[in-house]
């Protein structure tokens, strides 16, 4: 019996019986909820699962939880599977399975497959994730590269639970940053000096070689026609780089989106035009405003500047109406720690635009990275002259723990890596512990098939796995679906991290208490089956899991 088996025969129990029992508990059917959450106990001696049903309803039946817990608990008990129930504190009910009943999980593992802990809780949402986003005037950087491991890993989730998901990255490709991009280059390209608050860096110096033996003849050009030709040659080559370093990271975008299209196409000079029969636009000191305090911003924004010029706020501005035109019915945005600023202004103009604020964006604020080898912080990247690059932190340990670790973490934390520990063959390294679990089963099922043991799953016998270690696994194994319906709900992808470590130390453990394998002269048996069967159902977690968070699952290690 799985969580969500048990969850609706709770739920079934208790409406059956409300719909039974006349004036005392009849109107109490039309407060149950859609669904009920069911929390495996941190002290396994309170049961399988826990429930607060009785406390979630002591209003609406106006009765004391405790009470009204006591009422439940026969109900639940007589549930089949059902061994145990238990009421705890004000009215928590601790559910114990009979021995067996939660290994039936194992044959619902092994036939989903891959596809075990997706579901459809989230089907019909239609979710655009913009994040990176970087400029392209430089190698992506340390910040950039949590944002590759867990925008990517959000999205993988989102999707998990049903959601249609679109991965974006708003390519910078206008204004002034690029102006000093190509005046950069084309110092660099005759041997000048680098221009006031220009790019430095060997990779600067790099680029424009690569530029020159591409094309000589730039050499010849000069103005505003040299200065346009490094920028367009620069780009392009920039832009490249950031898409292969992001693909051999495993980091793939559905659209590209260039900043400089949205202005050419003519939307962002519209934007105060389309807002205006909204009611939020009006004039002063000669400019274009969005009335935004209107909607809890510190202040009101520019949009269109005295002298004509478009501010970046209407960029961002017509950047979220063109999404919403294509069909989004929520944006979700992934922002440094540098933009905590932005997070009012965007929910504001999104309820200029007439959308709600709570239900049309998202903005996650992602905290700052460091990274630490030999005891010591590295501050400077020796291509870029700035912080390390996404390629050089993954020249360091490798993509499988470099985007691991990015995703173990909340996004709102600041986040330290060790370089040393990340290259550990040991249980010091997370990445490296989980990977050994799915190893390590691959390993023991390859002996398993070398031994005769039958890894059918019309052999499997749910009932023979009686064992603690047994039920403590399959239990655990039962509650992938809800891990991720969790960190799709609150775009987490590190609540799956912390999952497959659960999962890889409780496998050990079983590991070392259950004997799965026939020794010497012992015939395979049934229960070598069922429990290579468990095995077997445990590696397929761990791999979807993985695959979650972007991260291979080797057979060997």
């Amino acid at each position: 019996m799985n969580p969500a088996e048990l969850s609706r025969a709770i739920l079934g129990a208790i409406s059956e019986f409300c719909a039974t029992s006349g004036q005392d508990f009849g109107a109490l059917s039309e407060h149950l909820p859609l669904e009920l959450p069911l929390e495996r106990p941190k002290n396994r001696e309170h049961g399988d699962y826990a429930s607060s049903i009785a406390l979630q309803l002591a209003k609406s039946a106006g009765r004391n939880p405790r009470e009204l817990a006591i009422t439940f608990a026969p109900l639940i008990h007589a549930l089949p599977g059902v061994a145990k129930v238990e009421i705890a504190g004000p009215g928590f009910l601790n559910i114990t399975l009979a021995q067996g009943a939660q290994g039936a999980i194992v044959r619902e593992v092994l036939t989903q497959g891959a596809r075990y802990g997706y579901g459809d809780a989230l089907a019909g949402l239609t979710i655009n994730l913009e994040f990176i986003s970087a400029n392209p005037t430089g190698p992506l950087h340390l910040g950039h590269t949590r944002w590759a491991a867990v925008g990517d890993s959000i999205a993988r989730v989102l999707i998990a639970a049903g959601a249609r998901v679109t991965r974006e990255f708003y390519i910078n490709d206008r204004g002034t940053q690029m102006d000093l991009f190509a005046a950069s280059l084309h110092a660099a390209a005759h041997g000048l000096p680098t221009p006031e608050n220009g790019y430095h860096g060997g990779y600067i110096n790099e680029l424009a070689q690569l530029i020159v033996a591409n094309n000589p003849s730039i050499l010849n050009l000069s103005g505003e026609d040299a200065i346009a030709a490094f920028k367009e040659a620069g780009y392009t080559w920039q832009l490249q780089e950031q898409r292969d370093v992001l693909d051999k990271f495993g980091t793939h975008f559905d659209v590209w989106y260039s900043e400089k299209s949205l202005h050419d196409s003519g939307a962002v000079s519209t934007v105060a035009q389309r807002l205006e029969e909204k009611g939020h636009i009006f004039h002063a000191d000669g400019a274009v405003w969005l009335r935004t305090t209107d909607f809890g911003d510190d202040k009101d924004r520019v949009l269109v500047k005295a002298d004509g010029e478009l501010t970046y706020f209407t960029s961002d501005t017509a950047y979220y109406l063109d999404k919403r035109s294509r069909g989004f019915n929520l944006c979700i945005y992934l922002l440094g720690a540098d933009h905590h600023g932005y997070v009012g202004r965007l929910k504001a103009l999104v309820a200029c635009a007439g959308d709600d604020p709570e239900k049309n964006i998202e903005v996650l604020i992602g905290q700052m990275v460091k990274i630490f080898e030999n005891g010591e912080e590295i501050k400077l990247s020796k291509r870029a002259g700035t912080i390390i690059t996404l390629e050089e932190l993954v020249e360091k340990v490798g993509v499988d723990a470099a985007r691991y670790t990015l995703s173990r973490y909340p996004t709102d934390t600041p986040l330290t890596l060790d370089v040393d520990v990340l290259k550990k063959h040991s249980n010091d390294n997370p990445v490296y512990y989980v990977q050994y679990a799915h190893a390590r089963i691959s390993a023991l099922l390859r002996n398993a098939k070398d031994l005769g043991v039958s890894l059918e799953v019309a052999d499997f016998q749910e009932e023979l796995l009686i064992h603690e270690r047994e039920n403590e696994l399959a239990g655990a194994i039962a509650q992938f679906p809800q891990v991720v319906l969790t960190a799709a709900h609150v775009r987490g992808p590190h609540k799956v991290a912390r999952y497959l470590e659960e999962i890889a130390g409780l496998y050990h453990r079983f590991y070392n208490d259950c004997r799965v394998l026939p020794m010497g002269e012992e015939k395979p048996a049934a229960l070598h089956s069922s429990r290579a069967l468990l095995c077997t159902a445990t590696r397929q977690v761990l791999a979807n899991g993985l695959d979650l968070l972007g991260v291979s699952a080797p057979e060997r290690m």
